[in-house]
């Protein structure tokens, strides 16, 4: 203890040890709490790729479904 108080030592201890600890935790809880945020950007990021990918094959297959049309109206006996 730095001082004598009229409180009584052993609870100034255990609030002293109590702020110790809370400030102790802070770091690792930080981190915690960036390490998700990380993973959550992460995971999105890659369920925007998924989505993207999806939506461009949709493309590609409708691009090739209006070239086979044009090619078998063109045949000869197809009007």
């Amino acid at each position: 203890m730095a001082f004598p108080t009229s409180v009584n030592d052993q609870i100034t201890d255990s609030v002293t040890q109590s702020n110790v600890k809370v400030l102790g935790e802070a770091p690792a809880q930080a981190m915690g709490s960036l390490y998700q945020t990380i993973a959550q950007a992460t995971s999105l990021a890659a369920q925007n790729a998924v989505a993207q990918q999806q939506g461009a094959n949709n493309v590609a297959m409708a691009v090739a479904t209006r070239c086979v049309n044009a090619l078998v109206g063109s045949l000869p006996g197809r009007e």
